[in-house]
């Protein structure tokens, strides 16, 4: 209907199921969300994801995080809702391949989403089934707890704190996972004791520092889920690797108010790995160009400084990370984007370059292991670029603070940011995606 432009409207569209093709009657029905906007529609939901690393900081899997609205958070109290949302919109509106990058989904059940055996929709390859801390483990739950295993699905008992009736789902679990924050350091190591013997590999949740993550190493967990990975090991006096130096200085020379396109010639050309990246990027057939580039300054040149600042910031942040997590890096270049792909919602239409060099440095000191002050102090940026960094001020700040949030899945706070912001909540889930999958072909190109 050419022309035709619809309200905001609501639509309810059923998603069929079947459980099972062998069984009859086996049809469930999900009620999705669908807001329509100007003849578009926008999905009304709210996903992120929190890495969980084995020992040597490989990812393992992603705990998908889940609202079905930021209003849900305060005026829902349905959290078999949200569990099969999150189920559903996972599998079937979001690209899962996007999310989980291959890995396993850790998905939360409630016992009656537990009962409805939804999880049967997702293969068993791709999930580990968290058996939240307060679900009764009655004949019910148990009897479908052993559907699950003998069907070939991992499980994990979330939040653990021992209880004498756990005896029964202790029995099937492959994950204990334990929260570093409440757990007292003899319980830690306690549940180690217990459970390591049996072959249930224990999971250390709410890691936040290199700290916890070494003693939860050393103390036999084998999984870590946390933002320890984002945080410095920060050793004083401690200088920058030789490598590193180089690609510090490449970041130093982009982000002078004046570029100096001879001087940046001259620094990529000393090394062979950037020369030979940028030509390669500068010839693929994203620019479609008819004539082959040969020339670094030539390609520097038709680049322009806007999208040499770019390429260059996510070459050299890769450059640095060769012995951090490649978790890092990822999560590095997709809080980038996704602080840029904020800009116009937050009315900062001017300003997306800026957002992107907040996201982008907001991470070096995790790279270089030094502190994130006296680093930015090194790079000629702004003071309202730094501020917004170290001390979340200014507009700039308060996007990259809401980015910080939705990150983390801080539902809660997200609904007070975006109001201050002007941030439509139907937006950021698909610019999170967008950005998640920008971030992670960034890294593998």
């Amino acid at each position: 209907m050419a022309g035709f432009l619809l309200d905001s409207i609501h639509i309810p569209i059923f998603l069929i199921i079947s459980l099972s093709p062998q069984k009859e009657n086996s049809i469930k029905c999900r009620e999705l969300p669908i807001q329509v906007e100007k003849g578009r529609l926008l999905l009304d939901a709210f996903i992120a994801r929190q890495p969980i690393f084995d020992s040597r900081q490989r990812v393992f899997g992603y705990e998908l995080l889940f609202r079905s609205s930021l209003e849900n958070v305060f005026r829902s109290s349905n959290p078999d809702q949200a569990t099969s949302k999150v189920i559903s919109d996972a599998f079937f509106l979001f690209n899962f391949s996007t999310l989980t990058e291959g890995k396993r989904a850790f998905i939360n059940l409630t016992r009656e989403i537990l009962l409805k055996e939804y999880i049967f929709l997702i293969p068993k390859d791709l999930v580990v089934v968290e058996i939240l801390e307060n679900v009764e483990p009655d004949a019910e739950v148990i009897e479908v707890c052993r559907r699950m295993k003998q069907a070939g699905y991992l499980l994990a008992m979330d939040d653990f704190v021992y209880k004498e009736n756990l005896t029964p789902l202790l029995e099937m679990a492959d994950f204990v996972k334990v929260d570093f924050l409440s757990a007292s350091e003899s319980e830690r190591r306690a549940l180690v004791r217990e459970f390591a013997p049996r072959g249930i590999r224990l999971l250390a949740e709410k890691v936040e520092t290199p700290k916890d993550f070494s003693e939860a190493l050393e103390l036999g967990y084998k999984y870590f889920q946390g933002y320890f990975f984002c945080k410095p090991l920060v050793i004083k006096g401690k200088d920058i690797p030789g490598s590193k130096l180089h690609y510090f200085q490449v970041l130093q020379e982009i982000h002078h108010r004046q570029m100096d396109f001879r001087r940046l010639e001259q620094i990529i050309k000393q090394d062979v790995s950037l020369s030979y990246k940028l030509l390669r990027y500068i010839n693929s057939a994203y620019f479609g160009l008819r004539n082959k580039i040969y020339s670094i300054k030539q390609a520097l040149l038709l680049l322009g400084q806007a999208e040499i600042k770019k390429w260059l910031s996510l070459i050299t942040l890769a450059g640095m990370g060769t012995d951090k997590p490649g978790e890092l890096v990822v999560h590095t270049i997709t809080r980038a984007k996704f602080c840029e792909s904020l800009a116009p919602h937050a009315g900062l239409f001017r300003r997306a370059d800026d957002l992107f060099l907040v996201g982008m440095l907001s991470l070096m000191d995790a790279f270089l292991d030094r502190p994130l002050s006296d680093l930015l102090i090194e790079v000629p940026i702004n003071d309202e670029i730094k501020g917004a960094i170290l001390e979340k001020q200014n507009r700039l700040g308060e996007v990259y603070d809401y980015v910080l949030s939705y990150e983390k899945g801080d539902w809660a706070r997200l609904n007070e940011q975006q109001m201050k912001l002007g941030i439509h909540e139907v937006y950021p889930p698909q610019l999170y995606l967008n950005a998640l999958k920008w971030g992670q072909e960034a890294f593998h190109s």
